[in-house]
């Protein structure tokens, strides 16, 4: 049973849309002790409308990985057309640990409005460094299935935490330098080549 504001996000309508449909009969509340409207999901499920899509997601962190940009878009274009998926791509550019971005944020109301029937990715931290696994969760509360192309082997721990402090240090020097000056790009290539040698 679910409150009516996240009846209203499920299918995508108004309150009082819902409240309308009501009185007209075109779906069932179920009233609590205190006389607050509660709707079975299942039930709402089954008399929606709305059409479900593919949703592709990808994502570079810096202007300067606009190839790659390419490169992820290319790479799922390809996987779709090859499943036979009718698909939308949405891209950002951006740190995986900035949780405003404009795509990203698109996704996620796409995702609470019942509206992701697949949500494509070439890798897990493409949708955020940190805190992929909400976004996961989300997916599965609305029956979203999540397909990773790029599913590599586990990370040891000393290499998902070099990535981390990479990650991390590169929005930090990016706010101090701004992400295309000389500073910020050589204080990378050193930060980066430091990493190679940890690996």
């Amino acid at each position: 049973m679910i409150k009516i504001k996240e009846a209203s996000m499920l299918l995508g309508v108004t309150q009082k849309t819902l409240r309308v449909w009501e009185k007209d009969g075109k779906i069932i509340s179920h009233k609590t002790k205190g006389g607050h409207r509660r709707y079975l999901k299942s039930e709402l499920l089954g008399i929606s409308k709305i059409k479900r899509v593919t949703i592709c997601y990808a994502r570079v962190s810096s202007y300067d990985q606009q190839e790659d940009l390419k490169r992820q878009e290319q790479l799922l274009e390809l996987y779709c057309a090859k499943q036979g998926y009718v698909f939308e791509i949405i891209s950002d550019l951006g740190s995986g640990l900035n949780y405003k971005k404009k795509g990203l944020n698109e996704l996620i109301k796409l995702i609470c409005f019942n509206k992701v029937d697949k949500l494509i990715l070439t890798h897990k931290d493409r949708l955020l460094r940190f805190g992929s696994e909400l976004i996961f969760s989300l997916c599965e509360q609305f029956g979203t299935e999540v397909i990773i192309i790029n599913e590599t082997k586990k990370s040891s721990f000393e290499e998902e935490l070099a990535n981390d402090v990479l990650e991390i240090i590169t929005v930090f020097s990016a706010k101090l330098y701004g992400s295309r000056s000389h500073k910020n790009k050589k204080a990378i290539k050193q930060l980066k080549e430091i990493v190679k040698e940890i690996k």
